[in-house]
């Protein structure tokens, strides 16, 4: 998006159908830091000033942290009125059994891909 004619860049735009909203989130490697609170704010304010419709909601933004220490991330947001929201994530070293079916195993991929020639 632009703004101030300067390009800015939302790791991801989503769209929310029910909630009739744009969606933005920005994934970050680390520990949550109280800075990505403002940029966060800065591109609701440029998105809902810009990019939103008129019939729809305020844009929400959501921080996906790979850490976060939840009384930074309470000072960080106390005095915003921007809906956003800071979530931690986690890897895991194999996919839980409940979502294997889901999934290709990797023969499944390999063989898909042979197949495609690539």
């Amino acid at each position: 998006m632009e703004a101030g004619g300067q390009e800015y860049f939302i790791d991801l735009l989503l769209y929310h159908r029910k909630l009739r909203c744009l969606v933005a989130l920005e994934l970050k490697i680390g520990e949550f830091k109280p800075e990505y609170a403002g940029k966060m704010q800065f591109y609701l304010a440029v998105l809902n000033d810009t990019v939103k419709l008129p019939d729809e909601n305020a844009s929400i933004g959501i921080i996906i942290c790979q850490h976060k220490n939840r009384t930074i991330v309470e000072y960080a947001l106390k005095t915003t009125d921007q809906p956003i929201g800071v979530s931690a994530y986690t890897f895991q070293e194999e996919l839980p059994q409940e979502f294997q079916h889901l999934l290709p195993s990797p023969e499944e991929i390999r063989d898909r891909l042979q197949v495609l020639d690539l």
